[in-house]
């Protein structure tokens, strides 16, 4: 039978407008500054002068054949030694963009801080939250995710094919996801331990274990979710603080080495380690005390007065990531596309989600009474400005969980449940 889906997409990528010298960040501070090939032909006919002295002393063409290079990453800025870009003016603006119009920015420059994906023809802009005004913007607006009439799209799929790779089914596998994020008759870490369930069930799709196909799985799965009948189980998963708090410091570890690169990150990571009470010598059992008065106290209230915030969050990972499915579209190191690994996409969800949370956590018992949006802000900026660009953060992820043997349904939600 064919079926129609909704095609929920982001529609709120348009929105966003740089603050530009307002911005209490800078963007590209520390990251790799690609330029792309033809911006840096349009550079190399700029006339003698400051400017094109700036530009000759602080881009390097990459090296042909070098790994990586392609036309998008021709050559690279220079970062100076602070880690800040050489072409920011006094100001705070681009000097570039100053004296020859946003027409010379490169593509990364240009387009940041959207990121933009293309599905079934359809092109959707999504957001990266190490930008200060998208978190503002996507986060605490508890609208920001409501379909207007304008732009929304409906997907016919056959119920009755058996398709392993789950692409036929993107759009009811996106459509349910986001349903659930959003159905507040769970609290939201039930509803991240049911979507990694549905993420396992989609694997058994792949390996053609589920009588029916794709159709019977979401059909019973939604109908469980709907009465109710999982909730005895999710209850049986108990909250381990100690364990939660453990996780969340180890990974705290891999961010702080760079943290005096990163201001903004250093006073959050000040704020948590006063939150649960670290000093020198004390113990975890200790801290994980700390950490639950801190979500008790301060986190918990804050949270269920503004429940949209961690919900848009997620929504908006889910978007950007294409969880569970992932990108097909996204090369491997065959450049083959990529197969669908929803087990693998959701763990990465839940493990940043989970350091995430236990950082806000903190960051709240740190701050008491006077814990506000503002913090929250702060928070998920300078986390994902860390996380984004690291390529190895989700191997040594991976790694610390099966070390920790939390690579499975039980250990992940005991790293989300307070």
């Amino acid at each position: 039978m064919i079926r129609n889906t909704k095609a929920v997409r982001p529609e709120y990528g348009d929105r966003f407008r740089c603050i530009g010298p307002a911005c209490e960040d800078t963007c590209c501070a520390g990251w790799q500054v690609d330029i792309d090939k033809d911006t840096f032909t349009k550079y190399q006919s700029i006339s003698a002068g400051p400017l094109r002295e700036l530009i000759d002393a602080n881009i390097a063409r990459v090296p042909p054949g070098a790994a990586g290079e392609k036309p998008s990453s021709f050559a690279r800025v220079k970062l100076l030694p602070t880690m800040g870009c050489p072409f920011h003016n006094a100001e705070g603006l681009c000097q570039i963009q100053v004296e020859k119009g946003e027409s010379y920015l490169s593509l990364t420059c240009a387009t940041y801080p959207r990121v933009t994906v293309v599905i079934d023809k359809l092109t959707d802009q999504t957001l990266s939250f190490s930008c200060p005004e998208v978190c503002r913007l996507v986060l605490l607006d508890p609208d920001v995710f409501s379909s207007g009439s304008a732009g929304i799209h409906f997907m016919p799929w056959d119920d009755a094919t058996h398709d392993p790779s789950l692409l036929s089914y993107f759009w009811p596998i996106r459509e349910f996801t986001i349903g659930l994020i959003k159905n507040r008759t769970y609290p939201l870490w039930q509803r991240m331990f049911l979507l990694g369930t549905f993420s396992r069930r989609l694997e058994a799709v792949i390996r053609g274990e589920v009588k029916g196909g794709f159709a019977a799985m979401l059909n019973g799965f939604s109908s469980a979710v709907a009465t109710g009948s999982l909730r005895a189980s999710i209850e049986t998963i108990p909250a381990d603080l100690t364990l939660q708090l453990g996780m969340v410091m180890e990974l705290v570890k891999m961010r702080a080495e760079q943290a005096l690169q990163a201001p903004r990150l250093f006073e959050c990571i000040d704020a948590f380690t006063k939150g649960i009470g670290y000093v020198e010598g004390a113990t975890l059992e200790h801290m994980s005390a700390e950490y639950g008065a801190a979500y008790e106290r301060y986190f918990a209230p804050f949270f269920d007065r503004n429940p949209h915030i961690l919900e848009n969050y997620l929504i908006n990972m889910i978007f950007r990531r294409m969880t569970p499915v992932g990108n097909p579209q996204k090369n491997t190191p065959s450049h083959r596309p990529s197969a669908p690994d929803p087990v693998k996409e959701f763990a990465l969800l839940a493990t940043e989600f989970a350091l995430l949370k236990g950082l806000l956590i903190g960051v709240a018992g740190g701050f008491k009474e006077s814990f506000s949006a503002e913090h929250v802000v702060q928070t998920v900026q300078s986390v994902s400005k860390r996380f984004e660009h690291d390529q190895e953060f989700p191997k040594r992820v991976y790694r610390i969980l099966a070390d920790k043997k939390l690579d499975n349904a039980h250990g992940l939600t005991m790293l989300l449940r307070n």
